[in-house]
């Protein structure tokens, strides 16, 4: 057995540190080479051809059933998770989505953990929030090698940020180098680790296949799946933590933190709306209670249209003073 797969993934400002570490890869390469990065649902399947150019690999748009062979890269397509099965055999699958998105790198990265175990170089590259932080902690878990471009020089240091807070001993190198390390690392004898978790083997059933005989799914989580309405168990792998609810949807703390703060937003802009409505609503019963002359009710009218008012204003401050992108998504995203 050795080590011969790499699987790299990224986000917002990660093509440019892609392409940079795919043009260092010898046309030799003894391993083969997965990316995710996360492009719209509508996307062309324009990525492996603009990689191409620079790499010395043949980049292909990866195809459900492909058998892993040394020297490939494949690339995600859009709106289609890129696994690795059994047999070491690439499935693309429209199951559930992670992190709100699909493909995933999450998704990736943890089916290969399962699968290919210490075979694995995971790489993490610029991006925000926390995907590929739980996915990468499962790749050391499982005896694999863990890399993190740089975050200093990353354009959105997000997830290699939070892929070295779960996996302190990887290594985090400019994406200029990533290419000559991964040849250097690939190639090389490994053994085999221990069977993969339950709820490891759980996940990746799930967004594979849509059903799994394994019934440990971490422990309950008391949350609520913002995609189905769902239970959620927490599932820690090291010192990363994830959610996944029962069919499947899965969340990086970052990313259920960023959508409980948008339902808040989303809330708050409710309440601002209701405020206003309310106050439209009592300025109209004041001048029918002022045409109808009746003075009392109309000052009772008028009091309570300001206080509705005054609430909507504070309120509306409030959402614009603290609810901004920064401060839902946080310093350093």
């Amino acid at each position: 057995m050795r080590r011969d797969v790499v699987v790299i993934g990224g986000s917002a400002g990660s093509h440019k540190p892609l392409a940079q570490a795919l043009a260092r890869l010898p046309a030799d390469l003894a391993a083969t080479v997965l990316v995710v990065l996360h492009v719209a649902p509508g996307g062309r399947f324009a990525l492996a051809d603009s990689l191409a150019s620079s790499c010395a690999l043949p980049v292909l748009a990866a195809a459900d059933g492909a058998r892993l062979e040394p020297g490939r890269v494949h690339v995600a397509v859009p709106d289609q998770h890129l696994l690795l099965d059994e047999g070491d055999l690439l499935r693309l699958s429209d199951g559930p989505r992670q992190n709100r998105v699909r493909p995933a790198v999450d998704a990736l990265f943890r089916s290969a953990a399962r699968w290919c175990g210490p075979r694995l170089i995971g790489v993490v590259l610029s991006g925000s929030l926390d995907d590929g932080s739980a996915g990468l902690a499962a790749i050391a878990a499982g005896g694999g090698l863990a890399l993190v471009q740089d975050p200093a020089e990353a354009r959105f240091p997000g997830m290699p940020t939070a892929a070295l807070r779960v996996v302190p001993d990887a290594t985090a190198l400019p994406a200029i180098e990533l290419g000559e390390t991964i040849a250097e690392l690939t190639g090389k004898p490994v053994t085999a680790e221990d069977r993969p978790s339950d709820p490891l083997i759980w996940e990746t059933d799930m967004i594979a296949y849509g059903a799994s005989k394994v019934l440990d799914r971490g422990v309950p989580a008391g949350l609520g799946c913002p995609e189905c309405r769902g239970g959620m168990h927490v599932v820690r792998t090291g010192l990363a933590a994830h959610y996944v609810c029962h069919v499947g949807h899965s969340f990086s703390p970052q990313s259920l933190l960023a959508i409980r703060d948008d339902d808040v937003e989303g809330a708050m802009w409710t309440a601002v709306s209701s405020l206003q409505e309310k106050a439209m609503i009592l300025d109209e019963l004041m001048r029918q209670a002022d045409t109808a002359g009746d003075p009392d009710a109309a000052r009772a009218f008028r009091a309570e249209s300001e206080r509705a008012g005054r609430a909507a204003a504070l309120l509306q401050e409030h959402v614009n003073r603290t609810m901004t992108p920064a401060a839902r998504r946080g310093a350093g995203t």
